[in-house]
């Protein structure tokens, strides 16, 4: 196991190029919020705007591209009924997130069906909250040919998903039972608790920040929405995902030593100037 650390989210995080486009910084689709769970997809979407996606697209109910649109008018909006338009806003993508709000509708299930089908290898995916919890229907042994191309999906659990995707009880959750899984299934794994963990075929990183202030309804959204936008700028790989789990963790962290709650929001708000600072010292 290895610690993240400032340096590595330093080998990360690199001033722009002077002649940068939005183009090189990645195309981000994100899939979910249904109408009771709009708010999970627009912080998804705040933070990966935030974190620096060059083009963010989002796939949502129709209810949700109002507030969306007021929010957040940086990115474009899709209307998930619309299948014509998703299949667009899926093949056009660099990097899918799926998950935050989507919800467990038969909508939710086709949407996940058809992006599994259609995704294409090089097209990086992050599956997160209802994804997988749809996902936890497939027994483990079947998800690495379900997810088609695992080597470039990212699961984010929290301990209670990865048990239900897993059937590996939170009290045996042990490395080395998360590691066998990890390779069983063939994804990276960032296993979210007090102490995040990441798990890919070759390396095992531990997040050695993170505070109780952040344990609110969604962290796990905008973590989501940062690791999409991250991979979509910068090398696709653990790294990278290690990256973003530090930023995430150490804008938490600091938030919290003034505030009893760190609000999602608050500390997307906070990504920009953070990624500034460290392009500083790259």
């Amino acid at each position: 196991m290895e610690l993240i650390t400032k340096d590595l989210v330093k080998t990360v995080i690199k001033p722009r190029p002077e002649k940068a486009y939005k183009g090189n910084f990645g195309k981000v689709t994100l899939i979910g919020g249904d109408a009771h769970y709009g708010g999970a997809i627009l912080m998804a979407t705040e933070s990966c705007v935030l974190a620096g996606a060059g083009l963010t697209t989002v796939v949502t109910a129709a209810v949700n591209h109002t507030p969306l649109h007021s929010r957040r008018p940086e990115a474009m909006m899709v209307d998930w009924q619309d299948f014509a338009q998703v299949e667009q806003a899926i093949e056009s993508a660099d990097v899918l997130l799926v998950g935050p709000g989507l919800g467990d509708s038969e909508t939710a299930r086709k949407l996940l069906h058809f992006l599994l089908k259609i995704r294409r290898k090089e097209q990086w995916l992050i599956l997160d909250g209802s994804a997988l919890t749809l996902l936890a229907a497939t027994p483990a042994a079947e998800l690495a040919s379900t997810l088609r191309y695992p080597e470039t999906v990212v699961l984010t659990p929290h301990q209670m998903e990865w048990q239900r995707l897993s059937r590996i009880p939170i009290q045996e959750q042990t490395p080395k039972r998360n590691q066998e899984l990890q390779r069983l299934i063939g994804a990276t794994v960032v296993l979210k608790s007090h102490r995040t963990e990441i798990y890919s075929n070759n390396s095992h990183y531990q997040n050695p920040l993170g505070n109780p202030g952040m344990a609110t309804g969604g962290t796990g959204d905008t973590l989501a929405g940062l690791l999409a936008a991250f991979l979509g700028q910068f090398p696709k790989n653990v790294q990278t995902i290690a990256a973003g789990v530090y930023l995430h963790s150490e804008i938490g962290d600091a938030l919290y030593q003034e505030n009893y709650v760190v609000l999602p929001t608050a500390l997307s708000a906070q990504i920009p100037k953070r990624m500034k600072d460290y392009s500083r010292e790259a």
